[in-house]
């Protein structure tokens, strides 16, 4: 049965946003974070409505998730140090990022 869980951060901490917290749950099936589900943000944990793309850089995989708020994000994991990052951020009703 496919696993939950949360990725974790660099030295098991949370990324800092200025005054947030970029945490990120996954969703593990065949490998481990296959696909982000929700996102915690500061004090706000939103569920992520559909992963609208995903693609490969040497070292990193990126999302783009519509979020459940109709947020979009652009999400970025280091595949070699588990470590999320956001890399861009479109709020609801700015089309997309």
């Amino acid at each position: 049965m496919p696993r939950v869980r949360s990725a974790p951060q660099a030295a098991g901490e949370a990324a800092y946003l200025g005054d947030k917290f970029l945490h990120v749950e996954c969703y593990s099936g065949y490998k481990a974070d296959e696909r982000p589900i929700r996102i915690q943000l500061g004090e706000q944990m939103v569920e992520v409505a559909e992963v609208e793309d995903r693609w490969y850089s040497p070292g990193a995989t990126y999302f783009r998730v519509l979020l459940a708020n109709g947020e979009r994000y652009v999400l970025r994991r280091e595949d070699a140090q588990q470590v999320w990052s956001l890399e861009a951020f479109r709020g609801p009703g700015s089309g997309s990022v």
